[in-house]
């Protein structure tokens, strides 16, 4: 099995991320999201036109093996203005591949990334699912949100990583 790289985001990842996506939130136990929230938050087919809009605006780490993409992150500059704060907006690892520090990797690089960016803290509105995973690296609840998406209300919670 070939090592895993991390790299930026290539036209050509778009589909694969797009089904990722797709994968990873339908993946999801029902116990924390239903079938109609998923499909709330992603849309059965992907629309792989808005993706590639997206994507080449977004920018995203990807994560790679065996020349298949196994995980995406989106760090950008936060939007309140006068802040200096990143912020992560999608990340997912591929359901077939959770559990193989492929999320961590991804986490770690844009936490990297952030440093050198001299961003003071890092923010992210994380999943259910995805909460322990930025628990464990040091993000700090802030508060739970509720976000109405195509006729559905999902939770998720606002965190912060400090990094100064």
């Amino acid at each position: 099995m070939n090592a895993m790289q991390i790299r930026a985001y290539r036209q050509i990842d778009t589909d694969q991320i797009a089904d990722l996506f797709h994968g990873a939130v339908h993946s999801i136990s029902r116990v924390l999201y239903d079938s109609a929230q998923k499909e709330a938050w992603a849309p059965t087919p992907p629309d792989y036109v808005e993706w590639q809009a997206r994507l080449s605006e977004k920018k995203p780490l990807v994560a790679v093996q065996n020349n298949r993409v196994v995980g995406f992150l989106e760090l950008e500059k936060g939007e309140n203005k006068g802040s200096n704060q990143g912020h992560i907006d999608c990340f997912y690892v591929h359901k077939d591949h959770q559990g193989e520090g492929v999320g961590k990797a991804l986490l770690m690089t844009a936490i990297k990334r952030a440093r050198e960016l001299k961003y003071a803290a890092i923010i992210v509105e994380a999943s259910k699912v995805a909460r322990p995973v930025f628990e464990m690296a040091g993000f700090r609840y802030k508060r739970a949100n509720k976000v109405a998406l195509r006729g559905q209300i999902l939770e998720n919670y606002s965190m912060m990583l400090p990094l100064k």
